[in-house]
């Protein structure tokens, strides 16, 4: 998700409350070149080909009560789970109007990401990762922390297709798994906090963190873990954050959170200010 986009998915839910009360999802694809709505009517693709204007180029009423659409790039395919059947995923060709594929899990499913190597499944204490050419599941990291808001992030980089997700429930650690060798990677002690955000740059060669205290963001390089930049967005003031983003040039963090307020962050070496 790139900078604006933070701000926009801000904006995006600013409208109307008559506008507002079927909304349950809002989302973007992975280079943000699509945006995803879920509602108690079914779902909707925009493409951002504009930010002034936003029209939408698909909408499906046939799946009702969506609460989690994540498309992969700008391909046909696209993972919904309706709150109707939230143990249920279903992958489809929305072109076409046909289900490829539908998998059913043993508790609810919290998030759904996708790249072009891999989707993976997040329950509230394990993981599921799939290949996503035909859907078979490859490997299943069990037994993690709860987690349930089904924090994680996967990079979409093809080579540093890195999953993060949390490793303490009392601290803010971060575990980055390889979903290509299917390897863990680093636990990365990111904040005292438990976590609240995670986000990979473009590349999946940065990782930035928020706690749930949310007035300290941290920047890690991978997959050595070290850290990079801290920025603090408050001293005083905590803050739910709700997205965290990188830049398409890895160059700028956006930030926002429950204050209704936007940070962006420089992040050059030379200088670590805001």
């Amino acid at each position: 998700m790139r900078q604006q986009d933070c701000i926009a998915q801000m904006s995006f839910l600013a409208q109307s409350q008559e506008q507002q009360t079927s909304l349950l999802f809002v989302n973007f694809n992975q280079d943000s070149t699509s945006l995803q709505t879920g509602s108690k009517t079914g779902f909707k693709l925009y493409p951002l080909n504009s930010v002034d204007t936003l029209e939408f180029t698909h909408e499906n009423n046939e799946r009702p009560n969506i609460h989690l659409v994540e498309r992969l790039f700008a391909s046909s395919l696209v993972a919904l789970v309706s709150s109707d059947h939230p143990r249920k995923l279903d992958v489809c060709h929305f072109k076409k109007g046909s289900e490829i594929c539908n998998y059913s899990y043993s508790n609810a499913i919290l998030a759904v990401k996708l790249n072009r190597m891999r989707l993976v499944v997040c329950l509230e204490e394990s993981l599921y990762i799939h290949n996503i050419r035909d859907m078979k599941v490859l490997h299943t990291i069990r037994d993690t922390p709860s987690n349930p808001k089904g924090i994680c992030a996967l990079s979409p980089h093809n080579e540093h297709a890195y999953l993060a997700y949390p490793g303490s429930i009392q601290a803010g650690e971060v575990q980055i798994f390889d979903t290509i060798t299917l390897r863990a990677v680093i636990n990365i002690s990111a904040h005292d906090n438990p976590l609240a955000a995670v986000a990979f740059n473009p590349h999946g060669t940065r990782l930035a963190t928020a706690s749930e205290k949310g007035t300290v963001i941290r920047v890690f390089s991978l997959p050595d873990g070290a850290k990079l930049f801290e920025f603090r967005r408050g001293l005083k003031r905590c803050a739910d954050i709700q997205c965290l983003a990188f830049s398409v040039d890895s160059l700028f963090l956006c930030t926002c959170s429950n204050t209704e307020t936007v940070h962006i962050f420089k992040l050059l070496e030379e200088s670590k200010e805001k």
